[in-house]
């Protein structure tokens, strides 16, 4: 993981123009604003969840899992609202279809930058496990287990090249934010509208998974939304204390990740490393059992962390993956359709 360019490093930082109110004279049915309003509320109910949950497990592998299965669960909603609308592909301008399949592998992008680095975070427990076969008190078997040691150091810290290309993939969706003006449709505003409130929170989510695996703050994404939304006040603290305790913790000197998990498993590193360092001071058995049995400890909370994260993040992969495929089948049924040959008139 990279370390912090310096104690006070500036957020990625973009301010939203996206149009919320619907144009006047637009007519909205009961049943598109009741469509509306229960999906922007199950929004702000679900960043309260998250909000309640970071103020006493702020990140940790368990807040960043339910982040990810709070962000799966908005995209079933946002599914739903669409079945809802009973609006067609064959009603979608081309341009928000563009946008849909550009964001999509955008997101596919995303997963696979974060799960590789799960990946190779959890490859790192091979290291600790050969760390811990060898605790002895002989010289030899110590130096085993600093080389060992050192090596998963090495390796946590070493930069993960799809995650630093994070921030280029955030800056293209954010660029689809301001979406196409919509043209006398009162269900594409809907649409349009619900669909700007997913973006925001996969933005936000997706920024903190960036910088916290990276153990940079750049990769942090903040984004000012228009209070006149019913999520706006919730989203806007939510960010507000998770970004915050971000900086913080990366702006320490000497730190590299802001994972608890990680942390715990770094200091009880260190103290081995300490001990196994210098083979020609005897260390006592008890006292490096005691490390030992620390390390173990942590490493396999560690593990099992990163093990049920991988599993959100992919059930997070085959939904964006489902909605593409979806809508791809039917555009070719639509395009299908349109270019069959029309029948002959009946002869008279």
């Amino acid at each position: 993981m990279s370390r912090p360019q310096g104690p006070h490093p500036s957020l990625f930082q973009f301010d939203t123009t996206f149009r919320i109110m619907l144009p006047k004279g637009s007519y909205m049915s009961p049943h598109l604003l009741s469509l509306v309003n229960s999906f922007e509320d199950n929004l702000a109910l679900s960043l309260k969840k998250l909000m309640k949950s970071a103020k006493d497990d702020i990140l940790s592998l368990s807040w960043m899992k339910l982040a990810m299965e709070s962000l799966c669960e908005t995209y079933r909603d946002i599914k739903a609202l669409i079945v809802d609308l009973e609006l067609p592909v064959a009603d979608w301008d081309e341009e928000w279809t563009d946008v849909y399949l550009n964001n999509s592998i955008n997101l596919l992008d995303l997963c696979n930058a974060f799960s590789s680095e799960i990946s190779r975070l959890s490859q790192g427990h091979l290291m600790l496990q050969c760390a811990l076969q060898n605790v002895d008190s002989s010289t030899a078997k110590l130096a085993a287990v600093h080389h060992s040691l050192s090596r998963w150091q090495h390796h946590t810290n070493a930069k993960n090249a799809r995650v630093e290309n994070c921030t280029a993939i955030l800056e293209s969706i954010i660029a689809s934010l301001n979406l196409p003006k919509i043209k006398n449709s009162a269900k594409g505003k809907v649409l349009m509208r619900a669909m700007y409130g997913v973006k925001v929170k996969t933005l936000f989510i997706s920024g903190i998974f960036a910088a916290t695996f990276s153990g940079s703050p750049l990769k942090l994404v903040e984004l000012r939304v228009p209070e006149a939304l019913a999520w706006a006040d919730t989203f806007t603290k939510l960010q507000m204390l998770v970004n915050g305790e971000i900086r913080v913790q990366l702006s320490n000197e000497g730190a590299t990740t802001v994972l608890k998990e990680v942390q715990a498993v770094d200091a009880s590193v260190k103290s081995l490393v300490h001990a196994s360092q210098d083979g020609d001071i005897p260390v006592e058995a008890e006292a490096l059992e005691y490390m030992a049995s620390d390390l173990r400890r942590v490493a396999e909370k560690l593990c099992g962390g990163l093990d049920l994260l991988s599993t959100e993040v992919d059930k997070f992969f085959q939904i964006v993956l489902s909605g593409r495929d979806t809508l791809l089948c039917s555009l070719r049924s639509k395009n299908t359709i349109s270019n069959s040959p029309k029948k002959k008139d009946a002869v008279k």
